[in-house]
């Protein structure tokens, strides 16, 4: 069983504060089921965006994301546009925001694709 989406999203967010990253929600989603994106801004601006892996890719039920655009750092406008594309069709969608000047993400369990290993 999938843990809901609040609980998710507030267990990450305690868990950034506690190594000092800066998180919050920048668009609440549906407290059961929404969706949930992560847009990580390192220094220089440089912005990455993680979506939900989709559920064949996870298979097991758990909250899985994979790097949008390959992992490429994005302009914030264009991950932005990204995220208002989604929220087009999906309005239970939740945005966390993460601000962290090195750039880590805590993701690192969580990622479908283990070639960013970074934490």
């Amino acid at each position: 069983m999938r843990l809901k989406s609040e609980i998710w999203v507030a267990a990450y967010l305690r868990q950034c504060a506690s190594h000092g990253i800066f998180a919050v929600v920048a668009r609440r989603g549906d407290p059961s089921a929404g969706a949930i994106f992560i847009k990580l801004v390192a220094a220089g601006e440089r912005t990455r965006l993680f979506v939900p892996a989709p559920q064949m890719l996870t298979g097991d039920g758990e909250r899985k994301w994979i790097p949008a655009r390959d992992g490429a750092w994005l302009a914030e406008g264009d991950a932005d546009a990204l995220i208002a594309r989604e929220a087009e069709f999906d309005s239970d969608l939740w945005v966390l925001a993460v601000e962290d000047r090195d750039g880590r993400h805590l993701l690192a369990d969580h990622l479908v694709r283990g070639e960013d290993r970074q934490s």
